[in-house]
């Protein structure tokens, strides 16, 4: 895989990184099912106990990359559903691992960063890192990653940052309930480890059953929210302000709205 890089140890414990940090670690079509492929098949693994979700460079995830955007601008409407479904495919994917999934979040995280921070069952975040759902500026909205967002932070909390991407720090992402810990840059493998290691003197089927009973008490992500979901995504890909967006980011202007 070129996208992504996956390290097992002798523990069981699985870290996926993302590897495009030379693009930010921008969500392209190929990282995306590069991402559900692997980690549907650490799902399989009898032999994973638990999964690091983690991120090479100097940024954990800049969301979706503008260059798949701007195909989704001239494609015609199958295209864009199949593309908006490969990205709730992802998500859907880390979201329903039976592995306990711990993020390392060693940098930035914006947009589909932020989506990926709320499939996790725990966070670690560096305390200087950026949050933000930044999709409004571009003429979009953050659809796929909305129902994981909102079962993360709760409708209320989600509101005070879901439209305006407004950029805010670890420690109010913290309050928002996208991250469970915030450390210096120093502290954060140690940190991840006390997350890590006490699944490892845990039963990993009643692991697995615990979280499947606690997600059956959450939100329900079935397949109709799922299609909602895509359903919005593309109608605002569809919309002039989404055209106007992604070209005025392209061409290093403002967008007409300002």
């Amino acid at each position: 895989m070129d996208h992504v890089n996956l390290e097992i140890d002798g523990r069981g414990v699985a870290t996926l990184h993302l590897a495009r940090s030379e693009k930010r670690n921008a969500l392209s079509a190929q990282m995306m099912d590069e991402i559900t492929q692997t980690a549907r098949d650490l799902d399989a693994n009898a032999a994973v106990r638990v999964v690091i979700l983690a991120a090479e460079g100097a940024v954990f995830c800049a969301g979706g990359d503008l260059g798949w955007m701007r195909d989704q601008m001239a494609s015609d409407d199958a295209t864009r559903g199949k593309e908006a479904r490969r990205l709730a495919g992802m998500l859907q994917a880390l979201n329903t691992m039976s592995k306990p999934l711990i993020g390392r979040v060693q940098g930035d995280a914006f947009g589909g960063g932020v989506g990926m921070c709320c499939v996790c069952d725990a966070v670690v975040a560096f305390d200087a890192a950026m949050f933000g759902l930044t999709e409004t500026k571009l003429g979009l909205i953050p659809a796929t990653i909305g129902p994981y967002v909102m079962a993360r932070m709760g409708e209320g909390r989600a509101r005070q940052v879901f439209m305006s991407s407004r950029r805010f720090d670890a420690k109010e992402a913290l309050g928002l309930g996208i991250v469970t810990r915030v450390v210096p840059a120093a502290e954060l493998d140690a940190a991840v480890a006390t997350e890590v290691d006490p699944y490892l003197s845990c039963a990993p089927g009643a692991v697995a059953a615990a979280k499947a009973y606690a997600r059956s008490y959450g939100p329900v992500i079935d397949d109709a929210t799922i299609d909602r979901s895509i359903a919005a995504l593309l109608k605002q890909w569809a919309s002039a302000e989404a055209g106007e967006g992604i070209a005025a980011f392209f061409e290093k202007r403002k967008p007409n709205w300002i």
